[in-house]
C-alpha cells in the first residue's frame, strides 16, 4: 500500500499543477540532468519581491516533475528570500520519501532552476538600478 506521500507525488505527476508557460516572463530558467535526461524549466511574474505567479514545464521522471509541481504551489505568494532559503532538507520534507543520491538529483533538480532564475532576475534588477543611479 502507498503511503501519503507517494500518492501525493503520483497526483503531481498525473495532474500537475501550474503547467504552463508565460508569453512575457519575468524570469526564466531551465536546467537538465545529463545522468536521466530530466528537464525542467520555470517561468514566472515578481512583484514587490514576491513571486506572484509560477509556472513549469519539463520533462522526466516522476520525482522531478511531480517535485517541480509541488514546488510551484509551495514558491506563489513568497518573499524571494524565502524560496532562496530552501534546501535539500526542505525538499525531502515535502515529498517525505528518502531517496537514494540518484534519485536526490532528481528531486533537487527543480529547486535548482527556481532558485537560478531568481538569482539572475535579481542581477537584471540590481543592474537596471545601478544604470538609474
Amino acid at each position: 500500500m502507498m503511503n501519503i506521500y507517494q500518492e501525493l507525488l503520483l497526483d503531481h505527476y498525473r495532474y500537475p499543477r501550474n503547467r504552463g508557460s508565460l508569453a512575457t516572463p519575468g524570469f526564466f530558467s531551465k536546467q537538465y540532468n545529463p545522468s536521466c535526461g530530466d528537464k525542467i524549466q520555470f517561468a514566472g511574474h515578481i512583484s514587490s519581491e514576491l513571486i506572484k505567479e509560477l509556472v513549469f514545464e519539463g520533462e522526466g521522471c516522476v520525482i522531478s516533475q511531480a517535485t517541480a509541481s509541488m514546488l510551484t504551489e509551495v514558491a506563489k505568494g513568497k518573499v524571494l528570500h524565502e524560496i532562496k532559503a530552501l534546501d535539500k532538507d526542505f525538499i525531502m520534507r515535502m515529498i517525505g520519501m528518502q531517496l537514494g543520491p540518484i534519485r536526490m538529483k532528481c528531486a533537487l533538480l527543480p529547486l535548482i532552476a527556481l532558485q537560478e532564475g531568481i538569482a539572475t532576475y535579481n542581477k537584471k534588477v540590481s543592474t537596471e538600478k545601478s544604470k538609474m543611479s
